[in-house]
């Protein structure tokens, strides 16, 4: 069969499992540490597999995330380099297409926000709900791309509570700091839909064939509106405050700070903490949902033949350094679970760490490693599944004036901002909370123009003109989707 591995039968092929949650840190789990967020089922797969404490998202919003995520390119292979809804997802070489190459039935369930709507993007079969997208609601959007039409889980809704229910009924905006608990009941919710959605494609299923499953959440991704019994987990906490730096923009976040969807989060120390228990309730409530579907996997007798990857598009900086949201170089932002967990006989040795510096480009030529595929040679990601070594990550993200680019490695962090030219340093082994930027310091000048150079290296040959070959230029038009994606649509 076209795709098999050298001794690997179709008998003997892994089913796999991607649970995808969105814009949910690398800090907030309980086995990692956090003193206010519990997890117990993630934590559980934890428990089970290999945590990779060096995961992180090199362009962190969305669509360039899972355009990463899909293809096992970079943001500069894919061509997206920013947030741009409303682009033809049109790539020939897909996660799911290569796995179905390799005899696997494939199957999405939630989140996939690709372009058309209803892109299947290689998958056999898609059950879409991509969350509140405003783009998609607007006047000129044609009928069958109107989210209300195409999306499948608002389909529902209206089926289910008549034909003007929405998730707006709270009255919290996707992208918005507000929070407040979930008005329907609890089975109404999308992250239950999604949940309930996956376990019965395992009711469903051809048992003769292994199976890529990707369950993928909009959750915690705003808006947070868990229902009210996980709220009160969180009501009565005292609550770790946000982390602030010497650098911080506090002019910036009391300029903004009443503005509902902020990217500086508000500035009403009550209304941050209503974000905080609104965040933290919607990890929570994801975390028993994965549990549900985790016991699916269990009495359907699949977990001593089904490898698990549970991670995040990107993280969500949650009031430090007064700012909030995503699309940011710092690690609240760019900092993402990792966790690949399954039978020994599949994983290894478990219960471990690997501190491999890994990104969502890895996760495709791991899936497709355990199916047994080629891994085309197109791929700029690598499997994790033995380790791998990589020094640095080239990160960037299109922020208008705030536009910026960075390098990556377990111990520091190198930023410039494409626009002005400023620079940032951080010592992430003194610093992990990068509360100092010490780009001035002169005891880390050699390590900075090491760093420098390195970017300049990346950024040659871009189409902006951020780099000569030589040195870095600033004040270049920036771009969120680059040629090789507008080439491809035309």
């Amino acid at each position: 069969m076209h795709g098999e591995g050298e001794g690997i039968t179709m008998e003997k092929k892994p089913n796999i499992v991607l649970i995808m949650v969105d814009q949910m840190r690398g800090d907030c789990m309980g086995f990692a540490g956090h003193p206010d967020v519990k997890t117990p089922y993630i934590d559980s797969l934890a428990s089970e597999g290999i945590y990779y404490p060096n995961a992180y998202s090199a362009c962190p919003t969305c669509v360039p995330a899972r355009a990463v995520l899909h293809t096992g390119l970079s943001q500069r292979g894919c061509g997206k380099v920013g947030y741009e809804d409303r682009v033809d997802w049109n790539y020939g070489c897909t996660m799911a297409g290569e796995l179905s190459k390799a005899g696997y039935y494939t199957q999405c369930v939630g989140k996939m926000h690709v372009h058309p709507l209803r892109n299947y993007l290689g998958f056999h079969n898609v059950e879409l709900h991509d969350g509140y997208l405003h783009e998609y609601r607007y006047p000129d959007v044609a009928y069958s791309e109107n989210q209300l039409q195409a999306d499948d889980y608002f389909h529902w809704l209206k089926e289910e509570k008549g034909i003007s229910a929405d998730v707006t009924d709270t009255g919290l905006d996707c992208n918005s700091w507000v929070a407040r608990p979930w008005i329907y009941e609890e089975k109404y919710h999308p992250t239950n839909w999604v949940t309930s959605r996956s376990i019965d494609f395992l009711r469903r299923r051809d048992p003769r064939q292994p199976f890529f499953l990707m369950t993928s959440y909009v959750r915690p991704h705003a808006p947070f509106d868990a229902p009210q019994y996980y709220f009160d987990l969180y009501q009565n906490k005292k609550l770790k405050p946000p982390v602030y730096g010497d650098w911080d923009d506090v002019e910036d976040w009391q300029e903004r700070g009443w503005n509902y969807h902020s990217q500086t989060g508000p500035n009403d120390p009550e209304l941050l903490r209503q974000e905080m228990i609104g965040y933290y309730a919607c990890i929570t409530h994801l975390d028993h949902q994965i549990g549900r579907l985790l016991m699916a996997l269990v009495e359907h007798q699949l977990m001593d033949n089904t490898v698990i990857l549970f991670t995040s598009d990107h993280g969500d900086m949650m009031g430090d350094h007064h700012l909030c949201q995503k699309g940011l170089p710092y690690q609240g932002s760019v900092h993402i679970p990792m966790i690949l967990s399954g039978p020994e006989h599949l994983i290894g040795k478990r219960k471990q760490v690997d501190e491999s510096l890994v990104e969502l480009r890895d996760v495709m030529p791991t899936f497709l490693d355990f199916a047994g595929g080629k891994i085309p040679k197109t791929l700029e990601g690598q499997s994790i599944r033995h380790g791998l070594t990589r020094e640095y990550l080239q990160g960037e993200h299109t922020y208008g004036k705030k536009s910026h680019q960075f390098i990556l490695t377990k111990q520091d962090k190198y930023i410039w901002f494409s626009q002005t030219g400023k620079e940032q340093y951080f010592n992430l082994e003194k610093d992990p909370k990068e509360t100092h930027n010490v780009i001035e310091d002169p005891q880390y000048k050699e390590r900075i123009a090491c760093l420098r150079d390195l970017l300049v290296k990346e950024l040659t040959g871009r189409e902006e003109g951020y780099s000569d070959g030589t040195r870095l230029i600033p004040g270049r038009p920036f771009q969120t989707t680059l040629c090789n994606v507008k080439e491809r649509n035309c």
